[in-house]
């Protein structure tokens, strides 16, 4: 009987000491992912960005050139992750279960590649966007939104049955969303003769932050039932750079003529890279952080607990850029960030509410 109790004992304290990890690496994931937000601010400030004013290359558009840029440094954003991935990967000796679940492309390497396309070119190139033009705080803020689009797609691809506190958590995002997106200030901006011509890319890349990470989550969510985690992050972010220097770089050059390359090596300086190396290793280990508290915790707890990167970066900004966001935005973080709690936190406790059809 003693043993017995040993061994219940036991097994309680383990527990107890995978919940405190898996508190400690989600917030690290917000920590980390609010973080983000500052250098892939900043690295806007940074040459050739620095010098906005003129044109940086004479004889392009506004649109175009400022497009261009984002796409470059969107492309230097996944390099980085990747390096730092690949070094996390081989630090844990898994590169032999990195090269089988690229081989198993069927199954499992697909999905992640699919949600590259999500995450990368949409979600991560909008919220460069509209870091560069609006600022760092409504980027954060902005991607706060995503849990609305995971949970309509899992409704409709998963089949799950969505529980009222899950439709409460919705609500209360969206409510957030609208505060942070604040449509009639948004429609003063963009009719203001004063305002810059791609002001408007700012805003679209709030919307495609949000919707981005939104199917990523969906999609990847498909093969990280099968997959080890570091590894799964790690064939994702392989996915965006190809996407990146194997197919958008060379196709965006040839079809619209923006000048990608020349901006690609005047973007290779030292004052940029420090802040691209920054945006690099703080996305990275955001993700591992991220996806080693799922099965610590859960994958509802592990997003609640990451979501506290918006109210962090809003934070952080204001910090380490100055400058205090409009107090609709901060209303709409908070809004938002209590609608992803009551949605995701307490999950475990009634997941026979929003299972998945059989």
């Amino acid at each position: 009987m003693g043993a017995v109790t040993s061994l219940a004992e036991a097994i309680k304290a383990e527990q107890k000491v995978k919940v405190k990890w898996g508190f400690i690496w989600a917030l690290w994931c917000a920590i980390l992912w609010g973080l983000w937000y500052i250098p892939g601010t900043v690295v806007w400030y940074a040459p050739p960005y620095g010098e906005w004013a003129p044109p940086l290359f004479p004889g392009t558009d506004p649109l175009g050139e400022f497009l261009a840029a984002a796409v470059v440094i969107t492309t230097f954003n996944a390099v980085w992750v990747l390096i730092f991935l690949l070094v996390w990967v081989g630090v844990l000796g898994k590169f032999g279960e990195l090269i089988r679940t690229l081989r198993n492309f069927t199954n499992i390497s697909k999905w992640f590649w699919l949600g590259a396309i999500c995450g990368g070119p949409i979600a991560i190139f909008g919220s460069f966007m509209a870091m560069g033009i609006i600022g760092g705080a409504f980027a954060a803020a902005a991607a706060l939104v995503y849990p609305v689009v995971g949970a309509t797609i899992a409704k409709l691809w998963y089949k799950e049955r969505i529980s009222p506190r899950t439709y409460l958590g919705i609500v209360l995002i969206i409510l957030g969303g609208i505060l942070i997106f604040n449509p009639l200030d948004m429609i003063a901006q963009l009719q203001n003769p004063a305002a810059p011509e791609v002001l408007f890319l700012g805003y679209l890349g709030g919307a495609m932050a949000f919707l981005g990470w939104g199917i990523e989550g969906a999609v990847a969510a498909r093969a990280l039932d099968v997959s080890d985690p570091d590894i799964g992050i790690t064939v994702r972010f392989m996915g965006e750079v190809f996407y990146w220097i194997i197919i958008i770089c060379p196709l965006t050059a040839a079809l619209f003529g923006w000048n990608i390359y020349p901006l690609l090596s005047a973007t290779a300086n030292a004052d940029a890279q420090v802040w691209l190396v920054a945006a690099g290793i703080t996305f990275a280990f955001c993700y591992v952080s991220w996806y080693k508290s799922f099965p610590l915790i859960g994958v509802g707890r592990g997003q609640a607990i990451a979501a506290l990167y918006g109210p962090l970066a809003v934070i952080f900004v204001i910090l380490f850029l100055g400058g205090v966001p409009a107090w609709w935005l901060i209303l709409g973080v908070i809004v938002a960030v209590i609608g992803t709690f009551i949605m995701y936190y307490w999950e475990g406790a009634v997941v026979e509410e929003t299972t998945r059809e059989m």
